[in-house]
């Protein structure tokens, strides 16, 4: 689930009038020093890093800077109120949604907020690049920008490498402060200069060696070793659409109506021919004539530093699954110019000034620690938007289970973490034969490999690998709609006052039970074919809770369900969810793998593994809500629990 996008700080301030800029400048003392009466702080734009030990001096002034003022519209506090009352079922405004004129226009800047934003900036000597419905871009030196922003920006020693910083909180003049929401690009870390206009080839292939199951059970590894006192089947081949359907309740519905939209970086340039193939050699419907579409920016950057062609296989995912589950929905994948956060901020307000479609599927995020709180200001403002017009935003909750073994801090992923989109966490799924559910566990792996002589498991049940991300954010204020359904005992773990807890819901997400995908490849001979191999993540379980949304979207006579967070929690504890739990069957689970040593043939031999079910680090999937699944994953009645009466 995770990218390799790198979060970048945010900032934002004005300069005064020019003579006592002047005069300011003249004495020596900073902008924001001698006018700091008439100047508004901007809370947050300050990294934490930037350290008084870590300063390194100022910035050189001729050094450029590019920015984004994000426009904070009319009536922001206006926008939130009617974000949660047109997505709550209990409101009498519920499902009253906004079109993207109307919500502009209510909302949005005024056109004399943009001009003096803009009137400000370039007072400073900052340059105009770039005016949309939500902010104002602009480039220029730092010297230019220490002016505008009424800070100093420095240099600061982190991880090893040194960026630019603000010195101290940015701030806006008074008489436009109101119309600022945040600024972000005063902080450049971790920026890299390489720039590229094409993308690369595929990734590498990768396959999966057998011997694999069809379906969970049926075909039982009696040479290996046991595993929890019981023998143990081999992993599935990947489930298909029609097994994830029977599993979660799909019935009759097909998405028929329904506009889904995928968000990531970059295109896949063979995603036509994959998706077609894929659901050809699967039973799926076949896609019809502009049933997908790609909504794609005018050039990309920063190619090598995101790992450009490994999001091509998250794009086949998302849109494979999406197909899958709801094979009668219009697509469109809207890719992101660069994993940077400003390319996915314009992706997602793409679909919101556009309404793309009703229902988004996102699967990518970072770290909370790395989210500053003016960057999530900007987030929450386009899911606030989407809100009130009826688009509902699902983001994966994060692959590192608790996150300390990847980063050494127990933390939530972002934008996961915000109140105003849905979060998918994970599950191990056993889906049997006939295409029945068996349960489900929350998705959490531990891995030992098979003792040299075949009769044991080394070290079993193994370290931590992978596992569905959840917790309690530091930042969030818990939400209304989960209060009386999360436990105190996870909302108030890091404040009495009560934080937001991830996930809301979940969905299949463990490799080892996963999904099968097909994708162009490139081969060791360097050829490029299609081929097909088994993946999960959370960033399988969004787009299937997407599919399931948009079934339930179908049963609901095609009305868009909007920010359905409010309507999730208000079914929790009902037959709408399989209430999933980490030993569902009352002992340890575990399956079997044997994989190529080099990822796809066996001329470098194989290796077999044991992987259990249900150990996800410190999280714990239990009975009710929990901080693994949520509310836990759709069942039979979830999608029938949303028919027109």
């Amino acid at each position: 689930m995770r990218s390799n996008r790198a979060k970048l700080r945010a900032g934002a301030s004005l300069a005064a009038t020019l003579p006592l800029l002047a005069g300011a400048l003249a004495l020596g003392i900073p902008a924001h020093a001698a006018d700091g009466a008439h100047r508004d702080a901007l809370a947050g734009t300050k990294p934490a890093w930037a350290t008084a030990k870590a300063d390194k001096g100022a910035a050189p002034d001729s050094a450029q800077v590019s920015a984004r003022v994000y426009l904070a519209g009319r009536d922001a506090a206006g926008l939130a109120a009617y974000a949660r009352a047109v997505s709550d079922p209990s409101s009498a405004s519920y499902g009253r949604y906004l079109t993207p004129a109307q919500a502009q226009a209510r909302f949005g800047a005024t056109p004399a907020q943009v001009a003096a934003v803009k009137a400000w900036l370039t007072s400073a000597g900052l340059k105009v690049t770039a005016v949309t419905a939500h902010y104002v871009a602009v480039s220029g030196d730092v010297a230019a920008a220490e002016r505008a922003f009424g800070t100093q920006l420095h240099t600061y020693a982190k991880g090893g490498a040194t960026y630019r910083a603000p010195a101290s909180t940015a701030s806006a003049p008074a008489d436009v402060a109101d119309a600022v929401l945040t600024v972000t690009g005063l902080d450049n870390a971790p920026h890299k200069a390489k720039h590229k206009d094409q993308l690369p080839p595929p990734d590498a292939v990768f396959r999966n060696a057998g011997p694999f199951s069809s379906y969970h059970g049926s075909n039982v590894a009696t040479t290996l070793p046991r595993a929890y006192g019981q023998r143990i089947p081999y992993a599935v081949q990947g489930y298909t659409g029609r097994q994830l359907r029977a599993a979660y309740g799909a019935g009759r519905y097909t998405g028929k109506g329904v506009r889904i939209a995928i968000t990531d970086a970059y295109a896949s340039p063979t995603i036509a021919y994959d998706v077609a193939t894929y659901a050809k050699k699967h039973g799926d419907a076949a896609w019809r004539t502009g049933q997908l579409r790609q909504v794609l920016p005018g050039a990309y950057s920063r190619t090598e530093e995101c790992g450009a062609a490994g999001w091509y296989g998250e794009e086949t995912l998302d849109v494979e699954a999406v197909h899958a589950l709801a094979p009668d929905a219009q697509v469109t994948y809207v890719g992101a110019a660069s994993c940077y956060d400003d390319d996915l901020l314009d992706s997602l307000s793409k679909i919101v000034d556009n309404h793309l479609a009703d229902i988004v599927s996102n699967s990518w995020g970072d770290i909370e620690a790395n989210q500053t709180p003016d960057l999530a200001a900007a987030y929450d403002q386009v899911f606030q938007f989407g809100a009130v017009e009826g688009i509902g935003f699902y983001f994966s909750s994060g692959d590192d289970g608790d996150e300390v073994a990847a980063t050494g801090t127990k933390q939530v992923d972002t934008p996961a973490n915000s109140a105003w989109v849905t979060a998918v966490g994970g599950t191990s799924l056993a889906v049997g034969k006939g295409d029945k559910y068996l349960w489900e566990t929350g998705w959490g792996t531990t891995k030992a490999t098979l003792s040299a002589d075949g009769r044991s498991w080394t070290g079993f049940p193994g370290a931590f690998t992978s596992g569905a991300g959840g917790g309690t954010s530091r930042t969030v204020a818990q939400p209304y709609y989960q209060k009386g359904v999360v436990p105190n005992a996870l909302a108030r773990a890091n404040s009495a006052q009560g934080n937001r807890v991830v996930p809301d819901i979940a969905a299949i997400a463990d490799p080892n039970t996963g999904f099968l995908v097909g994708q162009t490849q490139t081969f060791p001979d360097g050829a490029q074919r299609y081929s097909e191999y088994r993946i999960g993540g959370t960033s399988l379980a969004a787009p299937v809770i997407a599919g399931v949304q948009a079934l339930a979207q179908e049963a609901n006579g095609g009305r868009a369900l909007g920010f359905a967070n409010p309507a999730i929690y208000a079914r929790s504890g009902t037959k709408a969810y399989h209430d999933v739990t980490d030993r569902p069957t009352g002992r340890g689970l575990a399956v079997a793998r044997v994989d190529y040593v080099n990822g796809h043939d066996a001329a470098d031999g194989l290796t077999t593994s044991v992987r259990t079910l249900g150990n996800d680090s410190s999280l714990k999937a239990v009975k009710g809500y929990d901080d693994v699944t949520g509310v836990g994953s759709p069942a039979a009645g979830y999608v029938r629990s949303y028919r027109r009466r």
